[in-house]
């Protein structure tokens, strides 16, 4: 397990910088962030996504299952003296009501909503897909981003406690027998083998993700398939890399090489 699972302080400040230097310029061509823009996160975990976001005027809203993770993105932002509200809640329960209890409610719906890392830990993606549509204003745009499944750490094994399991790539590809006796052997919780095997059940394709979104009425405005996740810059200093254009278009295969995909949705 790295350092910043456990620093949950310094993770939120690297979500916040990866954002601003790589999901707002994503997002500009279609969306220009100000104060006029209401945006909703999904899994907003922490919030540090959200961070630029309010620092450009944004009105922000951030939604999370944890009540730990909604206490530590209400402690953040104050930390950081921006403005933001955070609600404790399933994505599928949530109601108007629970927006106007938090002060959050928004007249129209959100013109932005942003979920990164979220989806693949989905069981019922196609039920997601059209939840989202309830909080999108008319006009608004989605921006998805997920590692596909098959790249290296797509299993999310970098949590593990064990070196050997956290640093070991493609782990989470071997059959679900050995995958859990493996992490046994490492000396895992059962809680964590647990979460790996869900996460294993959840994992999503290219493929997977585009044929869902079709099915659920969106148009694809925009994919960026990355070699190098944005994200690695601030975990490990690498500097992010785009897929080779020739790659992406090989179904299967581009997911061996995809640490993330961005998609704006509208």
């Amino acid at each position: 397990m790295q350092e910043r699972h456990t620093d949950r302080k310094r993770y939120f400040r690297e979500l916040a910088a990866t954002s601003a230097d790589y999901y707002i310029p994503y997002l500009k061509p279609w969306l220009v962030p100000d104060a006029h823009t209401a945006v909703l996160e999904i899994g907003c975990g922490e919030g540090g996504n959200l961070v630029p976001f309010a620092r450009m005027g944004c009105r922000v809203v951030g939604v999370d299952l944890s009540s730990s993770r909604i206490s530590q993105a209400q402690q953040f932002f104050a930390e950081e003296g921006v403005q933001g509200t955070f609600i404790c809640s399933d994505i599928f329960k949530l109601t108007e009501a629970d927006f106007r209890k938090a002060g959050a409610a928004v007249e129209g719906g959100f013109q932005l909503l942003l979920l990164h890392d979220v989806i693949e830990h989905i069981t019922d993606k196609e039920r997601l897909l059209r939840e989202l549509r309830r909080f999108l204003a008319p006009g608004g745009v989605i921006f998805m981003g997920f590692p596909a499944w098959q790249m290296p750490f797509g299993g999310h094994q970098q949590v593990c406690r064990s070196k050997v399991a956290s640093h070991f790539p493609f782990l989470h590809l071997l059959p679900v027998p050995l995958y859990r006796g493996f992490l046994r052997l490492c000396g895992e919780s059962q809680a964590r083998i647990d979460e790996l095997l869900d996460i294993k059940q959840c994992g999503l394709t290219v493929e997977h993700f585009e044929r869902l979104a079709r099915q659920c009425g969106y148009q694809v405005a925009h994919r960026q398939l990355w070699f190098i996740n944005p994200h690695y810059q601030q975990k490990y200093g690498l500097k992010p890399r785009r897929l080779y254009r020739w790659l992406g278009v090989i179904p299967v295969v581009r997911n061996f090489f995809s640490t993330s995909c961005f998609y704006l949705l509208r």
